[in-house]
């Protein structure tokens, strides 16, 4: 029994510093490569393309009907993403509450992550469902260079020399 108590003492302990520094850092920051916040980077970027696509419609090669196609769902995406956030900070919230007594219920601690996580879960989906409905729109040309303008909007990320002809 000291040895669970010990266990479980030692993974809050452990956890509870990560926890508040994830939670203070902006999304952006928490967004490159796998890991926690790929749970959300990958869904930020989402909603980052469909305004960019918006954005450069005739760079893109974007119709006028699939402006009128893309707009709806982006402003649908940008409804959802709102409320994810608002819901997740609740029960994270909850979850702080719960932990806040000494000898808390391991259960009710247990069900308040999966609640979080069925929140990411839930709001992954539906993020991956719009992506392939734009995705859908959009011709092989147009997904190409809406994915070349994105990676040459990422932060940190090394793009290659370019290199020069000499002329003989």
């Amino acid at each position: 029994m000291n040895r669970i108590v010990l266990a479980l003492l030692l993974t809050v302990a452990f956890a509870a510093p990560a926890f508040s520094q994830m939670k203070n850092m902006p999304m952006k920051e928490q967004r490159a490569g796998y890991g926690p916040m790929m749970e959300m980077g990958s869904m930020d970027m989402m909603g980052d393309m469909m305004g960019m696509c918006l954005d450069h419609a005739d760079e893109i090669g974007l119709t006028d009907d699939q402006v009128m196609k893309l707009k709806p769902i982006h402003r649908e995406m940008q409804k959802k993403h709102a409320r994810f956030k608002a819901d997740l900070k609740i029960a994270e919230i909850e979850l702080m509450e719960i932990m806040e007594v000494k000898d808390f219920d391991l259960e009710k601690a247990s069900a308040a992550v999966k609640k979080t996580e069925g929140i990411k879960t839930a709001h992954h989906l539906e993020m991956l469902q719009a992506m392939k409905e734009v995705r859908g729109s959009l011709t092989d040309e147009q997904f190409k260079k809406m994915k070349t303008m994105m990676m040459s909007m990422q932060p940190g990320e090394k793009k290659p020399a370019k290199k020069t002809m000499k002329k003989h």
